[in-house]
């Protein structure tokens, strides 16, 4: 308990010193890839987690640089606008000693008509060792590692997986709350665009939490009674009892018809004010994976205070959970750069 008497910032310990070469330290991730959380086991998520803690330590030295990934290259593609998750990968890649590339695709040769796969070509042709990879297509992320002899990371495809968003969120959570085993988390907005929403369902469902999807009935997945969630479309209900509160973006965007009569129509009934986060728990934690829209999804005085909006912690965990996927990857990449191949679901052996 902090000061307030409410439940405060849980420091896990550091284990063992960071490693400084791959091949001395132990592997994680059981694939070449992170192309989703759908797929890893709950080992492979808290490998990754424990990982992060000891880069949040690193973070906040004053050295924070090692020699990890030094003569190594990372490729940052982003098709989609991004800030947030491109400056967190490419401070991830540059504290590891990554040469890292950000690739501005409005200037490429994608803007001129070339494919996917023929930018795949290219790119394998450069010999990264790892691509980042963002798209507004589903199915993206996986394409190019079928296609590139390197480690890929999604970082967001479509209305599909943005995996290390989840996994950061899942960090920021585990370190105030010290675990996810019977916590009630209510995932609030825009599900049906969302892929951060489903990248947290599969993760938090596999560590132990409840999760509430909370929206109007427009902006939920027809399947979503599916997903092993309970669903509310009335936020007061929603929010009753919840540990965490994680809003969504409405992402107009993505967004061809009506789905909302209007944003202060959406504020009005979903909206997260403190008027309606009466209902959760004391202490209740409040999360927003960003870009945040004040005042349609979020109210800015519920977003700035300090007591219970963990947003900007979620930004500073972005920055270790990418150096330990980082981290982690490299662990399985042979000398010569191409990562071990390993057999995915739905594959043959190699």
């Amino acid at each position: 308990m902090d000061a307030s008497g409410l439940p405060g910032r849980r420091e896990l310990p550091i284990h063992r010193p960071l490693m400084t070469s791959p091949a001395a330290a132990e592997p994680i991730l059981k694939t070449s890839h992170l192309l989703g959380i759908e797929g890893l086991s709950v080992e492979e998520i808290t490998g990754l987690l424990d990982l992060a803690e000891r880069y949040v330590a690193l973070n906040r030295g004053a050295s924070k640089k090692i020699d990890l990934l030094k003569g190594r290259t990372l490729i940052n593609l982003f098709f989609e606008s991004s800030t947030r998750t491109q400056s967190s990968f490419e401070l991830a890649g540059k504290r590891l000693s990554a040469d890292v590339m950000n690739m501005s695709v409005k200037s490429s040769s994608v803007s001129k008509g070339e494919t996917l796969v023929d930018t795949a070509t290219t790119l394998n042709a450069m010999r990264p060792d790892m691509l980042v990879v963002r798209h507004q297509d589903s199915g993206a992320a996986e394409l190019l590692s079928h296609k590139l002899d390197c480690c890929v990371v999604n970082a967001g495809d479509g209305s599909h997986e943005h995996p290390t968003q989840a996994l950061l969120d899942a960090l920021t959570i585990r370190r105030r709350r010290g675990g996810f085993e019977g916590l009630i988390v209510a995932i609030c907005g825009d599900v049906l665009h969302s892929r951060v929403a489903r990248s947290n369902i599969h993760l938090l469902l596999m560590m132990g939490a409840r999760v509430r999807l909370v929206a109007p009935r427009t902006l939920l997945p027809a399947d979503a009674d599916r997903f092993g969630v309970e669903i509310f479309h009335d936020m007061e209900k929603g929010l009753a009892g919840v540990d965490i509160v994680m809003m969504l973006r409405l992402q107009l965007e993505r967004m061809s018809g009506a789905f909302i009569p209007s944003t202060r129509e959406y504020f009005r009934f979903y909206g997260l004010d403190h008027q309606k986060l009466k209902v959760a728990k004391p202490g209740a934690l409040v999360m927003h994976p960003g870009p945040m829209n004040r005042g349609v999804e979020i109210d800015s005085a519920v977003a700035d205070d300090i007591e219970i909006s963990v947003i900007q912690e979620q930004v500073e965990m972005g920055v270790a959970t990418r150096m330990a996927v980082l981290d982690a990857l490299s662990r399985g990449l042979a000398t010569e750069g191409r990562p071990a191949r390993v057999a995915r679901k739905g594959e043959g052996a190699p």
